[in-house]
């Protein structure tokens, strides 16, 4: 396959291709999600750096190791996202034979409901190359088929409504063509692998597989043929599925973790009042209560290993969703 010459060559280890990193500033979720012609496991996904309940960063074309950690220290010491670039552009790490130049930045965080963004990207960038910036965004890319690729990503994002983690899933479709990745023209598809990843307030830990939304594809895993961000989509979609997310009556509702060892977090990104019962798999009510508050939590260590029923129901609306909960707790 083409795509796995390419992924050997140093030119191509080089770049990572597009990529949106977004805040939420009324839920507090912090959004990172990219693709690159890169067709192995870390492809992508390598670029993307979520500091919890803080910001995002990404760090790719000439990606450095030692730049993106210390992009890292810098947002978790306090800095801005431009003062972040400022010290960047000021301190980069060329050991790896790369510059300043070379390098493409896109940074944001939530600062206490007011986002801030910053974007870098270096005259030596291999074109199309460019970035988009906004409240609560950035949108960056390289060695691309065209200037449209970001003028669609961020179209998307600012058009599509809905929860954060659908405005990023919606921001890779429009990014979707053949050579996107212009590395990637000669075999008719996008990339070579992409990545959704989204960090809610009660996550704990911010590595891979372990955030609230933590999706990766890449081809040269066998799992698939086509287009990594189809089957991204694909996989986005059974996430969803799983969470009860896809309900007509309440949007915008996470109910996490699932399954449980007992405690079960309910997030809704309204305000406004739910009314909560929980059954056991006979149908027998165990909990029936009235909550005012966006986050919520349920304890279950009293209840034994099974299958119960979460109903919630809006207040105000009568609007509602029932959702399985599996509680497996070691033994």
């Amino acid at each position: 396959m083409t795509l796995i010459a390419i992924g050997l060559s140093l030119y191509s280890f080089s770049q990572h291709t597009f990529s949106i990193v977004a805040v939420d500033p009324n839920t507090g979720d912090i959004g990172s999600a990219g693709a690159t012609c890169l067709n192995f496991e870390d492809g992508a996904l390598a670029i993307s750096d979520i500091v919890l309940n803080v910001g995002a960063i990404h760090t790719q074309s000439a990606y450095s190791v030692s730049n993106q950690a210390n992009a890292r220290a810098r947002m978790e010491a306090g800095d801005s996202p431009d003062e972040i670039i400022s010290w960047l552009q000021a301190n980069d790490d060329s050991s790896d034979g790369y510059s300043i130049a070379e390098r493409q930045y896109g940074v944001v965080d939530l600062n206490s409901g007011s986002p801030r963004s910053a974007d870098f990207t270096g005259t030596n960038n291999f074109s199309e190359k460019g970035h988009r910036l906004g409240s609560g965004y950035a949108i960056q890319g390289n060695i691309l088929i065209s200037q449209d690729v970001l003028d669609d990503m961020e179209n998307a994002f600012l058009n599509t409504a809905g929860p954060l983690y659908d405005r990023l899933m919606a921001v890779m479709q429009a990014a979707k063509r053949p050579g996107a990745d212009s590395r990637c023209l000669v075999d008719n598809i996008s990339s070579g692998s992409a990545f959704i990843r989204m960090a809610i307030p009660s996550d704990t830990d911010s590595s891979y597989g372990n955030l609230w939304l933590d999706i990766n594809v890449w081809l040269s895993s066998g799992t698939f043929t086509g287009d990594p961000i189809d089957q991204l989509q694909i996989k986005f979609d059974e996430f969803k599925a799983g969470l009860g997310l896809d309900s007509n009556d309440l949007k915008g509702l996470r109910i996490s973790p699932n399954p449980t060892t007992g405690i079960v977090k309910i997030a809704s990104e309204t305000a406004q009042p739910y009314h909560i019962q929980v059954f056991d798999s006979l149908g027998k009510l165990l909990m029936n209560l009235e909550v005012a508050s966006q986050n919520h939590q349920l304890n279950f260590s009293g209840l034994n290993n099974g299958l119960y029923f979460i109903t919630i129901t809006e207040t105000d609306s009568n609007k509602s969703v029932t959702k399985k909960i599996s509680i497996q707790k070691e033994k």
